[in-house]
């Protein structure tokens, strides 16, 4: 089976080429509730490994048939920090990638591992999930492989994001009923102002599921949002913006909407009813609202915050 897959055009990383790392079965850490592969015990190591040579031959001619992508991505049917030879792959990657950036999307369990740490510090992209920040939440949720605790991947996430020098992403998934409460964010708040990142992405439930949990609609992620600290680089990741009812907004109420939590225009769409979206730009016209670029993402936030919205890097 190929380890190669794409090009993916994405909004938040753009034109991507996949390596799926565990292109043969389902290997992981973790049988996340919400995952949209089959259920399966969670391992903690990989049983069938793709050789490095077969995935540089395969990138290599890919790469020939797709020069003008973006990002190279480092994924997997499971978790990707599980590729045994993932050190030795990286240095390959950097050594052939030209101008384009690596990117992995892990589940932040193996950064407990020294080599896997040290050799993600080498990728230009990291996004790291972290849904929880409770231990009954996190073992409800992400339901991981026996002796990965939720207070050991903050730590290291924290430890990870003083040292990193690349474009830093947290990704929290939520899930009706489950890591939605008010004590769950208020913990995932606490924890996420430690550390040190380019944008925090939410988002929900949007493929089926492996088990029989339920998302939340557009305005219940956006009212979540409200909850984290307003410094924080929050992104609303949601594929159900059509189920929101846009509302009527005054020029004082757009103005405390976005000192709260800046809004993509995707999310104004949704939010603004016609006159709000005229009155809007009227406030961009008057330099009360400016667009802020975050990582291939544009927010408008009030000119006044331009600096305490800025991300600490990226």
């Amino acid at each position: 089976m190929s380890t190669i897959f794409g090009p993916i055009h994405s909004r938040r990383f753009g034109v991507s080429l996949g390596i799926d790392l565990s292109s043969s079965a389902k290997q992981c850490n973790f049988d996340c509730l919400y995952c949209e592969l089959a259920p399966a015990r969670p391992l903690t190591r990989q049983h069938t490994v793709t050789p490095v040579e077969s995935i540089l031959q395969e990138l290599t001619d890919a790469l020939s048939q797709h020069p003008n992508i973006d990002v190279i991505t480092l994924t997997a049917n499971g978790e990707p920090t599980m590729y045994p030879h993932l050190p030795e792959l990286i240095a390959h990657l950097n050594a052939i990638k030209g101008e384009k950036e690596l990117l992995i999307l892990s589940n932040s369990a193996c950064l407990n591992d020294e080599a896997v740490f040290n050799t993600l510090l080498r990728i230009d992209q990291v996004k790291l999930s972290l849904d929880a920040a409770t231990p009954e939440i996190f073992k409800k949720i992400d339901r991981p492989a026996e002796g990965i605790t939720i207070e050991a991947i903050i730590e290291n996430i924290r430890r990870f994001s003083k040292r990193f020098n690349g474009k830093l992403f947290i990704e929290i998934l939520f899930v009706r009923g489950v890591n939605d409460t008010a004590e769950e964010v208020a913990s995932l708040n606490k924890a996420l102002q430690t550390i040190q990142c380019t944008r925090i992405d939410i988002g929900t439930v949007d493929r089926p599921p492996a088990y029989g949990v339920q998302g939340l609609e557009f305005n219940e992620l956006y009212a979540l949002s409200q909850q984290f600290d307003p410094a924080l680089p929050i992104h609303i990741v949601s594929r159900t913006h059509a189920s929101c009812t846009p509302s009527r907004y005054s020029r004082q109420e757009i103005l405390s909407t976005l000192d709260k939590r800046p809004l993509t225009q995707e999310d104004i769409n949704a939010l603004f009813d016609d006159e709000s979206k005229n009155l809007l730009q009227t406030l961009i016209q008057e330099d009360e609202i400016a667009p802020l670029e975050r990582s291939n993402i544009i927010f408008y936030v009030p000119v006044k915050n331009i600096h305490r919205k800025s991300p600490k890097r990226g």
